[in-house]
């Protein structure tokens, strides 16, 4: 028999979200025409609100208001090149020297963390080098250390303290 999960939702405008497995936080909405906006604490502007943005909106509060990851040094659709390809990693956090820290891929509540996923981020991985890497699709989340022996699962990310480098 299938197993029955309950889905909670949360209602946005005209916009029905999942309601996820992360910090819940005051959200900043607008209607803006024929869609819903968000404000996003990181680029302190409203962006479309769909489902992969619920998902970074969600993780950016975690990071900032929960880990003490300083806004100041997140960025959101960071720019990456791939051999010659233009790519955008959702959220990297960086250290007060600018060298990046910890990068989170997220997806939409319905997309499963399947190993394509992994490889997008593994990919992004090797142009940024950052020692932590999470994918979250906000109701499930997987993390990883890098170390020279390769990478190990971790329970829960680490706090930003201010003596945090690579």
């Amino acid at each position: 028999m299938p197993k029955q999960t309950h889905q909670a939702w949360v209602q946005i405008g005209n916009q029905r979200l999942p309601q996820l497995k992360l910090p819940p936080f005051p959200v900043t909405w607008r209607s803006g025409g024929d869609r819903n906006e968000i404000k996003c604490l990181s680029r302190q502007k409203f962006v479309a609100l769909e489902p992969e943005e619920w998902v970074r909106q969600h993780w950016l509060q975690h990071l900032s208001n929960d880990l003490h990851y300083p806004l100041g040094l997140t960025s959101v659709e960071h720019p990456l090149n791939l051999n010659g390809m233009k790519r955008r990693a959702d959220i990297v956090c960086h250290d007060h020297h600018g060298k990046p820290l910890l990068m989170v891929e997220c997806k939409r509540h319905d997309v499963p963390l399947s190993k394509a996923v992994l490889d997008q981020i593994l990919r992004y991985h090797l142009a940024l080098k950052t020692p932590i890497i999470a994918i979250s699709n906000g109701i499930n989340h997987q993390a990883f250390s890098y170390h020279a022996t390769g990478f190990q699962v971790l329970e829960s990310l680490p706090f930003c303290t201010s003596n945090t480098s690579i």
